[in-house]
This record gives C-alpha cells, sequence and structure tokens, in this order.
C-alpha cells in the first residue's frame, strides 16, 4: 500500500468476489482494522480459522500471516476496512500489538457503543472524501475509535490489556532487539545487556507487560516463526529448527510440542488440511 492511510467499504458483492478469487494466505506491509456491521468472517490468523458473525471488530498488525473470507448472511455484508501505515499513529499501534495479541477478532455487542463507532469511521471515510483531506483530522478520528475500541475490549479481556507504564519504551526496544536476534540462540543476559540493564530488571518488564519471562517471549518468537516457516516452505524440521538457532532437532521438537500442544510434523499437516479447504 503506497498511501499512509485509507478507508472502504465491503459490501456483499465485494464478498463474493472474493469468493470467487484466489484467496491465499498472506500478509500486509500495513496495520488493517476492520469493523464488521453485517454478514460474517472467517478468519485463518494466529494459526487457527474462526467464523464471526457480525458485529464484531478485527485487527491485523503487520506481518501477520492470515486470510479472510467475508461471507454474507441472508444476502447482506457491510464492512468497514481501514489501513494505515504504523507510523501514522505508532504509540497506539505499538498499543494495538499487545491488546490484539491472542484476540484479532472479536464479537461485539449491538449497542450504542458499537453505532458510534460506525459513525466516526463514517466521520473519517467523509473526510477522506474530501477535496483536500486533513490527515491530522484523520489521525485524532482513528485515535477516538480505537479508544473506544479499548473500552470495549476491556470488558472481555482485561487480563490482554496493557496497562499504562513507564517501561514501555524499554519493552518496545526489546521487541525492536528481539525481531534482529530471535533466529540465534542468544541468551536472556544477551538481550539485557543490549539493553544497559539486568536480566531480573528485563524480566520485571516483561511480566509487569505480558505475564510472561524473557525466556517465553522468546520461545513465543521462535514458535511463531517455526509455524510460518512449516507453512510456508518445504524445509525439513531440522533444517527449520537450525534456522531458528535450535541444533538439537529433538529438543526443537520438544520446545515447540510444550507450546503448541503439537509435534512441528503434526502442526505442518493440519495446516495444510485447513488451507486446502
Amino acid at each position: 500500500m503506497k498511501e499512509i492511510f485509507k478507508i472502504y467499504q465491503l459490501d456483499a458483492a465485494e464478498a463474493d468476489r472474493i469468493a470467487d478469487s484466489e484467496n491465499n494466505l498472506h500478509h500486509h506491509d500495513f496495520e488493517e482494522l476492520i469493523i464488521g456491521t453485517e454478514g460474517q468472517l472467517e478468519h485463518f490468523i494466529d494459526f487457527k480459522s474462526e467464523i464471526f458473525v457480525a458485529p464484531f471488530i478485527s485487527f491485523v498488525s503487520k506481518g501477520k500471516i492470515h486470510r479472510v473470507k467475508p461471507q454474507p448472511r441472508a444476502g447482506k455484508c457491510q464492512f468497514w476496512v481501514l489501513r494505515f501505515k504504523s507510523e501514522f499513529i505508532p504509540e497506539t499501534t505499538f498499543q494495538l500489538y499487545n491488546h490484539f495479541h491472542d484476540h484479532a477478532t472479536f464479537s461485539i455487542e449491538s449497542s450504542p457503543c458499537f453505532q458510534r463507532l460506525v459513525t466516526v469511521s463514517q466521520m473519517i471515510a467523509d473526510e477522506m472524501q474530501t477535496k483536500n483531506a486533513d490527515l491530522g483530522i484523520v489521525r485524532q478520528l482513528l485515535s477516538t475509535l480505537f479508544t473506544m475500541i479499548e473500552s470495549e475490549y476491556r470488558k472481555q479481556f482485561p487480563e490482554g490489556l496493557l496497562a499504562p507504564s513507564n517501561t514501555s519504551t524499554t519493552f518496545k526496544n526489546f521487541l525492536t532487539i528481539l525481531e534482529e536476534n530471535y533466529h540465534r540462540p542468544e541468551s536472556v543476559n544477551f538481550y539485557a545487556e543490549k539493553l544497559f540493564m539486568s536480566a531480573r530488571a528485563l524480566n520485571l518488564i516483561c511480566h509487569q507487560i505480558l505475564q510472561q519471562s524473557v525466556s517465553e517471549i522468546i520461545e513465543t518468537r521462535k514458535l511463531i516463526e517455526a509455524k510460518s516457516l512449516l507453512m510456508n516452505t518445504d524445509k525439513t524440521i531440522s533444517e527449520i529448527g537450525f534456522e531458528l538457532g535450535y541444533t538439537d532437532k529433538a529438543y526443537f521438537a520438544t520446545v515447540f510440542k510444550r507450546k503448541s500442544g503439537q509435534t512441528p510434523t503434526d502442526f505442518r499437516n493440519d495446516m495444510k488440511k485447513i488451507i486446502s479447504k
């Protein structure tokens, strides 16, 4: 996507067009928010597929592998789709990664709160259609939209919210360093030293924000990449393990099963069945 922000509505005709087209797993170089007002969405993300009946909210962060299948119900389908670059609202985007970590899509009641979401979406669309659209106004409206979504999200998933903290900058820096080094067999001390702090202090921050240790977060990142490679490449289990810093195939398989509940081979076979549907 070349634009820094765009918004459009998806209707039943577009849903039918997507159903008739090749719709493979993919990822974006932008953030995507979908507000479903009518119809339903079959969403494959985080390595599982679920169907959500409108009204619902879905946020897909940049780089996440997924596939959406919008589907009419009683002949109706209406989604607001908002796409934007991470730098458009950078602080809000960072919060979203944590809010939607395990809940990319969630149902929401058809309430006055939801109707306000629809109203704000329409206001954003109206501004974007003006001759000289003011992106400052759009940015404020988008931030308002996410504030309203967070309020609803808080009711359903209070354990998933990132509490306001002065440590968020350090945590963000840790995630940046992790993204550059997760494929290497580095210890917790390596990341702590990069951040000029003790391993204990870094662990405290990670527990405060995600209720996980540094080691657990590192393993989770490796697991996400392992699943992606199992789905999208023909590399052997040994090759994938080695690429992620595991020199012992058996140990890699043990860690994978402990984190995901199944062996790498079983996961690959299951994903092939799902994707082929």
